[in-house]
């Protein structure tokens, strides 16, 4: 799937970040469409995540602005996901004395609507948001491949699945548009290849992705457009073929030539299918009903 429209779902025009005298982020201009995968790259310290903090109101740009659908995003996180922005962190932030479903219905808080009154006295209103919010959450977990966990503690859960929850919990918020930040930190290749499945079958939901990854491989496989960070300057944009063989890409990142990065893309492309089946279809099969609640 690739974008479905010429304008942009999401817009950042020269986002500039300056703290004290030191300059994070200088001109910075990204396009999102919807249903893209937009892969986010550079060195440590290029300044990706503090990009991420200006798409999602955790910093006010010193200049620029960042539009969702033609509309300027307000500078407080809440109203940012109530708008449609959703995120996940590079340290996972879940809460842990909770259990994988309370988790994912945190998420799920901005999207019901009981008021004051419905809640005080738990009339039928609140009663039929609790129970479809419920539903939705439940959908979700399984959905990224946690069904019949919904009652485990998050701390309980081992590391790959605190990551699916924590993207079951920004899936709950209802996003046009989801930033994964380092999503595939600290898996296995068997972990890393079921969430390249799982963030493919959220795009097939007409969801806008960006990711920030070091793994060059999982970046180049899964995006179809990747911007490269250097100095919190933008210094190539492109398909992922146009950018792995970029000289200056190849220099500031990558530390190797174009062939052996095309080598090991291709090689972690052609994959047996048969090794990834069961990785890959309980993910390919657990998308939300149709029906779920929006």
């Amino acid at each position: 799937m690739t974008a479905t429209s010429n304008a942009p779902v999401l817009a950042a025009s020269n986002v500039t970040m300056v703290f004290g005298g030191l300059t994070a982020l200088k001109d910075v201009n990204i396009e999102l469409h919807e249903g893209q995968i937009l892969g986010l790259i550079g060195p440590n310290g290029a300044g990706k995540t503090t990009f991420f903090n200006c798409l999602t109101g955790l910093y006010t740009p010193t200049r620029g602005s960042v539009r969702l659908k033609g509309r300027t995003l307000p500078s407080d996180p809440a109203q940012v996901t109530v708008a449609g922005v959703a995120r996940t962190f590079q340290n996972i932030r879940l809460f842990p004395s909770m259990t994988a479903l309370e988790n994912v219905l945190v998420g799920r808080h901005s999207r019901m609507k009981q008021g004051p009154i419905a809640s005080l006295f738990h009339g039928p209103s609140f009663k039929k948001g609790e129970a479809d919010a419920r539903t939705r959450c439940l959908e979700l977990l399984d959905f990224v491949g946690l069904s019949g966990l919904d009652d485990e503690l998050a701390r309980n859960l081992p590391y790959g699945d605190q990551r699916r929850l924590e993207i079951a919990r920004a899936l709950a918020t209802d996003p046009a548009v989801l930033l994964l930040d380092e999503p595939t930190a600290g898996m296995n290749p068997q972990e890393t290849e079921a969430a390249r499945q799982l963030i493919l079958s959220i795009r097939e939901l007409g969801i806008a992705v960006v990711v920030i990854e070091h793994d060059t491989k999982f970046i180049f496989s899964l995006c179809d457009h990747v911007s490269v960070l250097v100095q919190g300057e933008l210094l190539v944009e492109g398909s992922p073929e146009v950018v792995r063989g970029d000289p200056r890409v190849i220099e500031a990142y990558l530390g190797k030539p174009p062939e052996e990065v095309q080598a090991e893309v291709d090689a972690y492309a052609a994959e047996s299918s048969a090794e990834r089946t069961s990785i890959i279809e309980p993910i390919r099969d657990r998308r939300p009903n149709e029906g779920g609640q929006q």
